[in-house]
C-alpha cells in the first residue's frame, strides 16, 4: 500500500558563503551545461554529490551506482554503434555477394570447398583478411578458376 501523505517541500535558506572568485565562475560556467536553473542549485547539488562521494566508505551502494549507470549507457552507445555498422556491412555484403553470384560459375562442392578454405584463412590471420589477401589467395590457388 502506498503512502499518500503529501509529501513536505523543504525550504530553502539563505547564507552568506566565503567562497574563491575563480570556484564562484567555475560555478557560472558549468551549471546550464548541468541543467540547473541557478549556480545556487548547482552549487547544492555539487555539495550534495560531494557528500555522497565522502560517504561512499560507509555507504559502499552509491558509488557503484554511480559507475554502474555511467557504464552502462557508455556501453548501450557503443552496441548502438557497432550495431548500425554491423547492418551497414551486411547490406554492403549481400550487395557484393549478389553482383559476384550473378556473374559467376561455381558449383556447389567448389562454393562448399572455398568456404572451408576461407574459414581457416581467416583464422590464420586473426580475422584480418582483406581484398589484397584474396587476390593473392586465388592468383597462387588453382583449385577455382
Amino acid at each position: 500500500m502506498q503512502d499518500t501523505k503529501p509529501e513536505r517541500k523543504e525550504v530553502k535558506r539563505r547564507f552568506q558563503l566565503w567562497i574563491k572568485p575563480s570556484t564562484l565562475e567555475l560555478a557560472d560556467t558549468l551549471y546550464e551545461k548541468d541543467n540547473c536553473d541557478s549556480r545556487s542549485e548547482f552549487i547544492e547539488k555539487a555539495v550534495i554529490f560531494y557528500a555522497g562521494y565522502l560517504s561512499a566508505e560507509s555507504n559502499k551502494g552509491y558509488l557503484p551506482n554511480v559507475v554502474i549507470s555511467t557504464l552502462k549507457s557508455i556501453v548501450a552507445e557503443s552496441d548502438h554503434r557497432q550495431n548500425r555498422m554491423l547492418f551497414k556491412l551486411a547490406v554492403e555484403m549481400a550487395v557484393m555477394m549478389n553482383v559476384l553470384a550473378a556473374n559467376s560459375d561455381i558449383d556447389k562442392i567448389s562454393l562448399e570447398r572455398l568456404r572451408g578454405e576461407c574459414v581457416r584463412e581467416v583464422k590464420r590471420l586473426n580475422g584480418s583478411f582483406c581484398f589484397d589477401d584474396a587476390m593473392d589467395w586465388q592468383k597462387g590457388w588453382e583449385g577455382m578458376g
